[in-house]
């Protein structure tokens, strides 16, 4: 008896790729359900927080130039910022009547045609500083260290010169001495007209404390 002959094949599984079609644009359909409103929520957010940085900012710095200006403001030589070669205001072309600058170190400051007077130079460290054509009248310089400073065309009417040492200061030009008191004052090697030590000699008297030196020899009066 003859036995038929039967074929077995294994049942392969469905191809997965056959039976689901792929997605042609998968980037527009990831990105289909976009809201234009989301994005210009979140432009509009970070406007705002520019714009609320940017506030912070600025009120931050005008409170620092505020501070600032408040300090200075309470020492009359720091109330001009940023000037002189080494001091510590800019003190030139400045009205400064009646500022006290007593006792302070302002060596080679300058004061060129600035107003100063009243102002209150009182033991003063001043070498150098120049007063080139600034008006002095009624200011105190007593006791200051005035060693080449310059008071050339400076007025220096009634002015306090009491055992202030001015060895080597330049008095060119107009500058006058007019009801000064040069009490103890070192004139040694400043250059004067005749007539500024004609005048000067009538009025000198006193013996400068810190030099030594009497203030009639250091004027060379005869």
């Amino acid at each position: 008896m003859a036995i038929p002959s039967v074929w077995l094949c294994p049942k392969l599984p469905p191809n997965p790729n056959k039976l689901q079609s792929p997605n042609p644009f998968p980037l527009t359909h990831q990105f289909s359900s976009f809201s234009p409103q989301v994005s210009l929520n979140s432009v509009e957010s970070s406007r705002n927080a520019l714009v609320s940085f940017g506030e912070s900012i600025s009120r931050a710095s005008f409170l620092a130039l505020l501070s600032a200006s408040l300090f200075l403001a309470s020492d009359p030589a720091l109330a001009f910022k940023g000037g002189g070669p080494y001091g510590a205001g800019v003190t030139r072309g400045q009205d400064l009547t009646g500022k006290d600058f007593s006792g302070k170190t302002l060596i080679k400051q300058d004061f060129k045609t600035s107003i100063l007077r009243q102002a209150n130079f009182k033991g003063a460290n001043l070498i150098g500083a120049s007063f080139f054509d600034a008006d002095l009248t009624g200011a105190d310089l007593s006791d200051a260290d005035l060693r080449g400073a310059d008071f050339s065309l400076a007025n220096v009417t009634k002015v306090n010169l009491s055992n202030a040492n001015l060895e080597g200061a330049l008095t060119t030009g107009n500058t006058s001495f007019k009801g000064s008191n040069i009490e103890g004052a070192d004139f040694t090697d400043v250059p004067l007209r005749d007539d500024q030590r004609e005048y000067l000699c009538k009025i000198a008297d006193g013996v400068n404390p810190v030099t030594g030196n009497a203030t009639r020899d250091t004027l060379l009066c005869k």
